[in-house]
């Protein structure tokens, strides 16, 4: 396969490029690399990988993005690898970079991300996750994609009663707009398969955490505090729960979803993908204190704006449909976690 992964520098985004390589596959990683958090993360990712922030920087502004050829960055560390700094709003980039790859495949994983952050910047997520999605959408559609595969998010259920969450559940009373972007995309992916034959598959991510995760969710946000002996924000008192699901996890499943088509029709396919063990939020909390070797100074602090009480995901027609199964029980993920981030933030 030759593969589009949008959101390359991101969390899932940098994971799923290093296991698609590994698998043979010839891969093409794009990210905008926006400051939504610190970048220098981003860049980090990216040079485990083996691509350079020199490189990458050098690329910016450059002249062949507006026309002519793309300024690639290779991989030093995987020859199936190449990375291109863009913006999914890019169209005519995109245009540019179909036409030249001739993909079969296209995860798309890029998306501004957050849920609060959406109450207080609502315009990036119109453009990256409606604009920008739906110019994937076209140039899958304009160059015959054998399957797009792409980042939904257990937010759509919103404040569903009923648990485990199901892909039969109704989802239209999103509870923020990250998660009403989220169900938009749905809708159009729906659409394009119905209308062009594009198969098509949503993927409902369930709290993913691990080893170079997003500095804004709790686990980084709880290690990080805990380790320099801050207090850290327990929402709603504590009285919450979460369906925590190991990257390794998330990424098996998702190259499992890109190498099987959805077979009804229209060819549009939705799975949740989660752990389908949720945690208590004080559970959380103390393995991460055990795995730290530290207590949390905790502030209780009441519900927030757009967050829900309780994620939960049932699985069971995707390990139908792909035989996944979620391995990585919580107190092996943490220390896994724990581990890294000790040593990332003594480099």
């Amino acid at each position: 396969m030759k593969i589009l992964v949008t959101g390359a520098a991101g969390f899932i985004g940098f994971h799923l490029v290093e296991a698609l390589v590994k698998l043979g596959h010839e891969v093409v990683g794009i990210d905008n690399i926006n400051d939504y958090y610190d970048v220098n993360l981003k860049y980090a990712r990216l040079a485990e990988s083996g691509i350079s922030r020199i490189e990458v920087e050098k690329s910016e502004g450059h002249p062949e993005l507006v026309e002519g050829s793309l300024p690639y960055v290779q991989s030093t560390k995987h020859q199936k690898y190449q990375f291109l700094k863009l913006d999914i709003t890019n169209l005519s980039g995109l245009e540019r970079l179909f036409k030249r790859e001739c993909f079969t495949h296209v995860v798309n994983l890029a998306a501004q991300a957050g849920v609060r952050y959406s109450i207080e910047n609502p315009h990036a997520y119109v453009q990256s996750n409606i604009v920008g999605y739906v110019n994937i959408l076209e140039c899958c559609r304009h160059n015959k994609i054998e399957h797009l595969v792409y980042a939904s998010s257990s937010s759509v259920y919103g404040a569903n009663a009923k648990i485990p969450f199901s892909e039969d559940d109704r989802v239209d009373h999103p509870v923020s707009l990250y998660a009403a972007t989220k169900k938009s995309n749905e809708l159009m992916a729906y659409t394009y398969s119905h209308l062009y034959s594009l198969p098509t598959t949503g993927l409902r991510f369930f709290t993913v955490y691990g080893p170079w995760g997003r500095p804004d969710m709790a686990p980084m946000l709880f290690a990080n505090a805990i380790t320099k002996g801050e207090p850290i924000k327990v929402f709603n008192n504590g009285e919450m729960q979460r369906d925590f699901t190991y990257i390794d996890d998330i990424v098996e499943g998702v190259v499992r979803c890109v190498s099987t088509l959805p077979t009804k029709q229209p060819k549009a396919e939705v799975f949740n993908i989660g752990n389908s063990k949720p945690v208590d939020l004080m559970e959380f909390i103390s393995i991460m204190e055990v795995c730290l070797g530290k207590k949390a100074e905790k502030n209780f602090m009441p519900m927030q704006d757009g967050d829900v009480k309780v994620t939960y995901a049932d699985t069971s027609k995707l390990n139908k449909d792909v035989a996944y199964t979620s391995e990585v029980p919580l107190n092996v993920g943490l220390k896994v976690l724990v581990e890294w981030f000790k040593l990332y933030n003594s480099l």
